[in-house]
């Protein structure tokens, strides 16, 4: 079988939380874990999408709108939806496996993904990844 999901691929997030949010595969385990016997990436997505920026808005406002919010998290694969689209962000020095069991870092490492993708999100390219979904 070809392996499709890879570190950049562009998922949907099916059940939970985060369910119809965007998300990129940092990390992929096709083979599972000790901990998690089946196949499961590590993602990070967005948990709140920036919202459309208007020339004439004021500085401070435009800032605000532009911002989003990030999550990071483990998922099976069975909740995860490829789309064709990929984003070329190296993100693998966040994920950790110790950041995504000690609270405080994994705060820090959501901190730093979202200076991540908030510059991606300025430079204008990968439009897609950083809309709403409509449904």
């Amino acid at each position: 079988m070809v392996k499709f999901l890879k570190a950049g691929k562009v998922v949907l997030v099916l059940t939970g939380r985060f369910a119809g949010k965007k998300a990129v595969i940092v990390k992929n385990h096709d083979e599972g874990t000790t901990s998690r016997p089946y196949g499961h990436a590590t993602v990070i997505g967005l948990s709140k999408e920036p919202r459309k920026v208007i020339k004439r808005s004021s500085a401070k406002k435009q800032a605000k709108r532009s911002s989003l919010k990030a999550f990071i998290k483990t998922i099976n694969y069975n909740h995860l939806m490829p789309t064709r689209y990929t984003l070329d962000v190296d993100m693998k020095h966040l994920v950790t496996g110790e950041a995504l069991e000690n609270s405080t870092k994994k705060v820090e490492s959501r901190k730093e993904a979202k200076k991540l993708l908030e510059e991606k999100f300025k430079t204008g390219k990968n439009r897609w990844f950083f809309t709403k979904m409509r449904f």
